[in-house]
């Protein structure tokens, strides 16, 4: 859980223009971390309960188990748009002002975030949509026939949403090592290793033995 959550730390530190081999090893480490912790964490939970119960403990921690990856996807998806919802208009408003479009500010700090960040994904550019909205003919009275080609083009709209993006991403990766750091603590309160009715035995025969050398 430590190195997990070391590595979702490192993740933040990625910009939008990451190298692939270097995300590799950051990847490779979290999943070092996980299957690290994975196997003696099933080992623990199936030790603690009784022998004929261990099915009905298998099948709850797995369902345990994909239950929390799909609420966990759900949840990191929310604080990344929630995050994005806050810095979106104001990425926009630089982005547009650079860009020589400041007439265009109104109408791309209402595109939802969801929007924005599946056009980017998908690789698909709203401004032309956005610039369709407009009387015909007026676009080109009120913006530069060479700043409506750029916003048009396959760069500018994900590098105005890139800013902004990682941000929120870093916040979803903050709370992510947050989480696997509190999970590290508490698996390391677990106590020592335990084995369902092998203390129990020990009693026992430890009891038989006190009672046998009795006079």
């Amino acid at each position: 859980m430590a190195i997990s959550a070391v590595s979702f730390i490192l993740l933040s530190t990625l910009s939008y223009n990451f190298s692939y081999p270097v995300f590799g090893a950051m990847l490779f480490m979290m999943g070092s971390g996980m299957g690290l912790f994975a196997a003696p964490n099933i080992t623990a939970i199936m030790n603690s309960v009784q022998p004929q119960l261990r099915g009905v403990a298998s099948g709850m921690r797995a369902t345990l188990q994909n239950t929390g990856q799909t609420a966990s996807m759900g949840i990191f998806f929310t604080i990344v748009l929630v995050s994005l919802t806050s810095k979106l208009p104001s990425a926009f408003t630089v982005a547009l002002g650079q860009a020589g479009a400041p007439e265009l500010i109104p109408f791309f700090i209402k595109i939802p975030p969801t929007s924005a960040l599946f056009s980017a994904f998908l690789g698909y550019n709203p401004v032309a949509t956005i610039l369709g909205l407009f009387p015909k003919g007026s676009v080109s009275s009120i913006l530069n026939p060479g700043v409506v080609t750029y916003l048009e083009g396959k760069t500018w709209f994900p590098h105005a949403l890139a800013g902004a993006f990682m941000g929120a991403l870093r916040m979803s990766f903050y709370i992510g090592a947050a989480i696997f750091a509190m999970a590290a603590l508490l698996s390391a309160l677990r106590g020592k290793r335990y084995i369902y009715g092998e203390s129990t035995t020990a009693e026992m025969k430890e009891k038989s033995d006190m009672q046998y050398n009795l006079p």
